[in-house]
């Protein structure tokens, strides 16, 4: 049995039996530790596949150029639009939809995707009230793939993600093309398609230790307070996605007859030039696809800009935020010119993402027919870090549960609408969704195709 004691070292470990042998689990870093300061499918009776998603890109937009002239079905896109010219039909538009801070400072960069994350305002930076609702979907359709959700990250950075499990807890991110593919398709990948299954030998050992640690775990929470407390459940809970993941490959794989091996990634520079983070984020993507078709999971964030966008272009001397800051508005196009090339980059990369989903096959339809992928950035004018009207899209249908081809005008309301509504389309229990004056009750009902 542990003994408890008020001096408990970090590198404890609980300990107990499995299986006639020794087992421990590590303890993971906990505030204790520090000091004071510190539809079916025709052929087999399954329901429809269904996926969801998120795409986010920082620093806004130049609204002069972005904004569709009316609400109701798209026509003519505008210039910074015009990259998805060929899935316009696919697509949603959704501007003036606001993030309202209650009194709350906004702060740069960070408010306003906080808030259409996870419901509300932050009161500080690095302060999030909660989860991100990619996380309530991930709980409703997520099950019985080896991953819950992905997370990539184009920027090559850990840092960026913008999805949360808890206040505390972000969902990291996959930096790299390379590890990505070596976690989807590298040795523990299960062909769906091959005709014999043997369960892989390595993943057999490893068998699960909460059951043999359990009364100790229940003992040691005890000496622990609110926050260690839901940190270790935290960390338990990751522990029991590692054994859902591997109770799952120690089945056959349901065949999906579009998933193919793809070939091995080429290791990719580091770095921020737009060249280099097109490039891996289209790696990344076409990574995804497969992922997607080979059944490996139904829930993925995908970033392409941190929300202070960092990115360079070879002969400037300043980065995309620097640019915004600093580039004075040009008299006759009424934008910053660099400025805008770089959002107008985003675009291009949001269109790659979009066409590549709609133009992988999946049976009789599209990926993207199967999707809905959810885009925003952080605030509408970088220069003035503006809440008023910030960017988002959806794209892809949702087996036909959602009208696309449309520009919504929010006319000021909270910007949570999407948010709830995109919950209530993959049957979320949510009777509202968002905090104080974010706080929605109303699904946006035009994109919603009746039933």
């Amino acid at each position: 049995m542990l003994v408890k004691t008020n001096s408990i070292d970090r590198r404890r470990v609980l300990r107990g039996m499995l299986n006639g042998g020794a087992v421990a689990v590590s303890i993971p870093f906990l505030d204790m530790f520090l000091n004071d300061s510190g539809t079916a499918l025709a052929a087999t009776g399954q329901p429809l596949p269904q996926r969801f998603g998120t795409w986010f890109w920082g620093l806004g937009v130049d609204p002069g150029v972005f904004k569709p002239k009316t609400a109701g079905p798209l026509g003519e896109l505008p210039q910074q639009l015009q990259a998805l010219e060929k899935v316009k039909q696919q697509i949603n538009v959704f501007t003036n939809f606001d993030v309202l801070t209650d009194g709350a400072p906004n702060l740069c960069h960070f408010t306003g995707w906080v808030a259409l994350r996870t419901g509300g305002a932050p009161p500080g930076r690095g302060g999030i009230p909660g989860a991100s609702f990619d996380t309530a979907i991930t709980e409703r359709i997520g099950g019985g793939t080896r991953f819950k959700s992905l997370q990539l990250a184009a920027t090559g950075s850990p840092r960026d993600s913008f999805s949360y499990q808890s206040a505390e807890a972000s969902n990291p991110p996959e930096i790299s093309a390379v590890e990505l593919y070596t976690k989807i398709f590298g040795p523990d990948f299960q062909d769906p398609n091959s005709p014999t299954f043997t369960p892989n030998p390595r993943i057999m050992m490893r068998k699960s230790v909460l059951s043999a640690v359990g009364e100790q775990r229940k003992d040691f929470e005890r000496s622990l307070g609110a926050a260690d407390k839901a940190r270790l459940d935290q960390y338990f809970t990751s522990i029991r996605e590692i054994e859902d993941r591997l109770a799952i490959q120690l089945e056959k794989p349901p065949a999906a007859p579009d998933c193919k091996l793809p070939g091995e990634m080429k290791d990719m520079p580091v770095g921020l030039d737009v060249e280099l983070v097109s490039a891996r984020h289209r790696a990344m993507t076409d990574l995804l696809a497969m992922a997607l078709l080979c059944n490996q999971t139904k829930v993925f964030n995908m970033v392409y800009s941190d929300s202070g966008s960092s990115l360079t272009r070879k002969g400037l001397d300043k980065s995309h935020h620097a640019f915004t800051h600093e580039e004075p508005t040009n008299a006759d196009k009424g934008y910053q010119i660099n400025s805008f090339q770089f959002v107008s980059d985003a675009m291009k990369e949001w269109a790659y993402f979009v066409e590549k989903l709609a133009a992988t096959k999946e049976g009789d339809r599209t990926l993207l027919d199967r999707s809905l992928v959810y885009a925003h950035s952080d605030c509408e004018v970088a220069k003035v870090h503006s809440l008023t009207s910030v960017p988002m899209m959806t794209a892809g249908n949702l087996n036909g549960k959602v009208k696309t081809g449309l520009h919504i005008d929010g006319k000021a309301q909270a910007g949570t609408r999407l948010g709830l509504t995109i919950q209530r389309l993959f049957e979320v229990p949510v009777g509202s969704w968002g905090m104080k004056s974010m706080k929605a009750n109303q699904e946006i009902g035009e994109i919603i195709a009746s039933s």
